[in-house]
């Protein structure tokens, strides 16, 4: 009988945890998932506006530990610390994967004017910059337009989850008349997208769950044979 898959789940928001698991069982059956919940780095992030240096130095810690702990990758599910997740994998020997990355490149390979909706400027840099970063390395030029959802995040700290859907529906009307793909930045938002299907002359609308987990299949294969 072989040992199961074992992927590090690194969160800055503890109610992703159980979600996110039952996304990475879909994907790799039997998979175990090492979770590791830590509220500072992003509270950190945002108090400074941008990734601190010791936030990056924690992250390579949790990089550290789950390799140590038998994990053949670490994915991080906070999009706000997402260049420091790609800086950490200089320093272990397992993939530190961007919950966001591959909703970057779907976006890029999907519109030529892509809409970035985020609740904290803290994530939106990073995930705009990932967007350029990904059309560079395709050769796009798209044109992007990053928008601020004000009061969604206070609101969903404060376990408003209705507040928060309903200001980032708003935002998201107001930046589909522009745009041929929205990306949702953040991973809780990524709920609202059920409000926004059944529009066939909208935009195409990405999160970064659902996208994120696809990484695993490769890292992964199949354990049938």
């Amino acid at each position: 009988m072989t040992n199961p898959p074992v992927l590090a789940m690194l969160h800055t928001v503890p109610g992703l945890v159980k979600d996110m698991e039952a996304l990475a069982s879909e994907v790799v059956p039997g998979i175990r998932v090492l979770h590791y919940v830590d509220e500072s780095l992003l509270q950190d992030t945002i108090a400074r506006g941008t990734t601190p240096e010791h936030v990056r130095r924690r992250l390579v810690d949790y990089a550290r530990y789950a390799e140590e702990s038998g994990a053949q990758a670490l994915l991080v599910s906070c999009s706000s610390i997402g260049e420091a997740a790609t800086a950490a994998e200089d320093f272990v020997s397992i993939p530190v994967l961007r919950i966001d990355t591959p909703m970057a490149g779907l976006a890029v390979e999907s519109g030529a004017r892509i809409g970035v909706l985020a609740t904290l400027s803290a994530t939106l840099g990073p995930t705009t910059r990932l967007v350029r970063d990904s059309a560079q390395r395709r050769n796009k030029k798209p044109e992007i337009t990053a928008r601020i959802v004000d009061g969604a995040f206070q609101a969903l700290r404060a376990g408003d989850r209705s507040m928060h859907d309903s200001l980032v529906l708003a935002a998201f009307i107001e930046l589909a008349a522009e745009c041929d793909v929205i990306v949702l930045a953040q991973a809780s938002m990524a709920r609202v997208i059920e409000h926004t299907q059944g529009q066939p002359e909208g935009p195409l609308v990405l999160a970064s769950p659902d996208s994120g987990m696809s990484q695993l299949s490769t890292l992964f294969p199949s354990q049938d044979s």
